[in-house]
């Protein structure tokens, strides 16, 4: 992908990218999208996108930047102490009805094999993760699993929600994944992986 993000005639055409993409996914899965669909979508040239992306991957991945920030961001939505096992983030239960309300889109971008979105949103999960245990505790102390089962568990069951394979709503999913979190780094704690003290600890570091 070329660099330039600060020309606002680039911005523009890569928002137009972004949501043709978009747009085409929210009607067949993204293996069955081609280039030639996107530029007819956003009104430009072939050539025009290679000057933005190497590829169709590229671009799938800069679409899902802004779903893996709000989902990132909805899951450290709290103050010094996280709430409690009843209380998931009201910022997480808010995604998942975002993610729910275009579910066709986030299905086609969360493939069997973790697509664009899973893979970013796993990478971004486990490393805000790590960050915030290693900020807490030196580095070497089981945080890197933690990180891992962390980021991994929150992508798979969201990957099996949005293709029904998990039957919840977005309030009953937000409970029930917030719980889980909290019992990995519980888990955690009791081996001495995580340094976060006082009822409950905190899910992502």
């Amino acid at each position: 992908m070329t660099d330039g993000s600060g020309d606002p005639r680039t911005a523009r055409t890569r928002a137009k990218l972004r949501e043709a993409l978009l747009a085409a996914c929210a009607e067949r899965p993204l293996e069955r999208i081609g280039v030639a669909d996107v530029v007819r979508g956003a009104g430009v040239g072939r050539a025009t996108f290679y000057l933005h992306y190497d590829d169709l991957r590229a671009l799938a991945v800069d679409a899902c930047a802004d779903i893996v920030r709000e989902a990132v961001e909805a899951l450290h939505a709290w103050g010094r102490t996280p709430p409690g096992p009843d209380a998931p983030p009201r910022e997480l239960v808010v995604l998942l009805r975002e993610i729910r309300g275009r579910a066709p889109v986030h299905r086609s971008l969360l493939g069997p094999g973790g697509g664009p979105l899973g893979e970013l949103l796993h990478r971004e999960l486990r490393q805000y993760s790590l960050d915030e245990l290693n900020r807490r505790r030196p580095a070497g102390s089981g945080h890197d699993l933690t990180a891992s089962a962390v980021a991994g568990l929150f992508t798979g069951v969201l990957t099996d929600w949005v293709h029904d394979r998990i039957d919840a709503t977005p309030e009953q999913l937000a409970g029930r994944v917030w719980r889980m979190l909290l019992a990995v780094h519980a888990a955690a704690a009791s081996h001495g992986q995580s340094t976060v003290t006082g009822p409950p600890a905190a899910p992502l570091g």
